[in-house]
């Protein structure tokens, strides 16, 4: 038992339980009715377990099982679980996006916490978006609060050779367009593509922010990192559950974990991961949510010196299964070391990062790759600037062909998603593969919701020609099990009378990804020109959630917040009282 700085009647929970009064007595009556004696809460932290299951989220079809274990650890430990199931964000089958509810699961999040009488916090998530959602409501009301990643997958099969979820889906459909496969071998793909619970084993988002969610110090060292199918990932859910309850007794609160310098630890993460570029995003709503002004700006200060030290599909070989055996996160943490991290801030374990990845061994240098074999120097995202992104895009130079990071083309616009669906296998599209695909209307509110379309697919013609890549470019975001040169993000989007809505076919767009430029090479009186004769679209939505998010949310650059959450903490700094 760690030293107490709490006593029982100081817990948040004692006023819903521990005062001598009629609303007390409804809670305590109530509880009962639940089949709980008062020897099972009194006096005890009730500690708040978010579960983000459900029957089609295949990331966290081992939730029903993990939290059970969970609440072993609470009631070991002297707690008193409260399950609490939150909205299931299923990347593989919600439409348009989840990035359309990341930001409604933080609001329920965040109000779960505050309505309820919850001390501390265990958040159950994963799959890509439920990560920073659940985080970014659990800082709002700053509890003591531990993650409990939902692990990847094992590895895909196809004919004796490992598939990662997503980048060999984009491979294989690829070659089934250019007639290079049969539709019996894309089945067989298919079927071996996904074959055990948990997320995304390439360096897909959920790898990516519960990797970062690790290094910023809200996980039990070395939890992100373990396949979801493994007995160990089954124990690191009960130690989970004793640790929030010594969490809650030292008052270790998520400002605490959460400082600058930890923030700073995560992009570094990610860049070392050559992570998802939707860990920009991601990030910087987390940080704003804590008060501190993470910009894209420090995402390419920290990209510049960063070495990719992670062999992992879509940059590289291997896949998360791979990299757990070789040694996990807690390895390339410390390849890393004190160059490139701050191993002072503070973890989940009450000690530091330097103190928790301290002992930690590589066992395949090859997966996880010391500071002098780097897979590559740095770089591993890139901030673009110009007259087609003035608030900045961001592209992933390891996932491009290397002659297209300095490149200029003729563009290709498409007006939206159905109007690419519909052209760009037609014969007759006006098109090669020096062209510059571009995509609008697929940003934060032209979608809406920013969907995973940045990675736009190749016409038929140029595939059947042995292309694989070419200069694509969106105010969407893509999957972080997508590669290609795919510039991203741009910010602002076209949908608001961004430069992107501006841009015709036939403009001649130039990349240069060392000088970080992105122009489409019109005169400045041109662009004022198209400008004035601009019309805005009408918005998506009518009614419902979606006016609320259209009213409210933010651009790419600032993380896709609602404007009135994304300004940290009320000001006084305190909770609204509950009554």
């Amino acid at each position: 038992m760690s030293e107490r700085k709490k006593k029982p009647e100081e817990l948040r929970s004692h006023r819903w339980y521990g005062v001598k009064d009629l609303r007390s007595f409804g809670h305590r009556s109530r509880t009962a009715q639940m089949g709980f004696h008062a020897s099972d809460y009194a006096g005890k932290p009730v500690i708040a377990i978010l579960n983000t299951w459900s029957d089609i989220n295949p990331c966290h079809t081992h939730f029903k099982q993990r939290v059970e274990e969970v609440k072993r650890g609470i009631w070991q430990a002297g707690g008193f679980p409260v399950e609490m199931p939150a909205l299931s964000l299923s990347e593989p089958f919600q439409k348009p996006t989840t990035m359309l509810y990341r930001n409604l699961l933080a609001m329920e999040a965040e109000e779960l916490l505050r309505s309820y009488p919850a001390d501390g916090v265990v958040l159950m998530g994963g799959c890509d978006k439920t990560t920073p959602a659940l985080i970014m409501g659990a800082i709002e009301m700053n509890l003591p609060t531990i993650f409990m990643p939902a692990g990847p997958m094992l590895r895909g099969d196809y004919q004796g050779a490992p598939l990662g979820s997503g980048s060999d889906s984009w491979k294989y459909w690829a070659e089934l367009r250019a007639g290079n496969i049969t539709e019996q071998d894309w089945s067989n793909v298919e079927n071996g593509i996904a074959r055990s619970p948990g997320h995304c084993m390439t360096m897909g988002t959920a790898s990516t922010m519960t990797s970062v969610t690790e290094a910023m110090g809200l996980t039990l060292p070395g939890a992100a990192s373990i396949p979801a199918p493994d007995s160990r990932h089954a124990q690191m859910a009960t130690l989970t559950g004793k640790r929030i309850v010594d969490m809650v007794w030292e008052d270790l609160t998520i400002d605490q974990i959460l400082t600058p310098a930890a923030y700073d630890n995560g992009v570094v993460t990610a860049l070392a991961l050559s992570g998802s570029t939707n860990a920009a995003v991601h990030l910087i709503a987390m940080a704003r949510r804590s008060g501190y002004e993470l910009d894209l700006q420090r995402f390419d200060e920290l990209a510049r010196s960063t070495p990719v030290l992670a062999n992992i599909r879509p940059a590289g070989q291997y896949l998360m299964e791979d990299f757990f055996y070789a040694g996990g996160l807690r390895a390339l943490l410390n390849h890393l070391g004190a160059a490139h991290l701050d191993l002072d801030t503070l973890t989940v374990t009450s000690q530091t990062l330097g103190q928790s990845i301290a002992g930690a061994r590589c066992w395949n240098e090859d997966v996880i790759r010391p500071l002098n074999k780097a897979l590559q120097s740095g770089d591993s995202l890139a901030v673009l600037r110009g007259n087609l992104a003035p608030d900045g895009a961001i592209i992933k130079p390891p996932a491009a062909e290397p002659h297209l990071l300095v490149h200029r083309g003729p563009a290709v616009v498409f007006e939206d998603y159905n109007d690419m669906s519909d052209r760009i296998d037609d014969p007759d599209l006006d098109i090669d593969a020096n062209s510059v695909i571009v995509l609008r209307e697929a940003g934060p509110q032209g979608a809406p919701g920013m969907p995973e379309w940045g990675q736009l697919p190749i016409p038929k013609k140029i595939l059947a020609t042995g292309v694989r890549d070419m200069l694509r470019i969106s105010d969407a975001r893509m999957s972080g099990t997508s590669y290609g040169a795919c510039v991203l993000h741009i910010a602002p989007e076209s949908h608001v009378g961004g430069p992107l809505a501006l841009v015709r076919s036939g403009d001649i767009i130039e990349l240069d990804v060392p000088q970080r430029r992105l122009n489409v090479l019109i005169s400045d009186e041109e662009m004022a020109a198209r400008r004035a004769a601009w019309t805005p679209p009408k918005p998506k939505f009518k009614r419902g959630y979606g006016t609320l998010y259209l009213k409210h949310v933010g651009q790419a650059d600032t993380g896709c917040d609602f404007d009135f959450l994304a300004r940290g903490k009320e000001e006084d700094g305190d909770e609204p009282e509950i009554h």
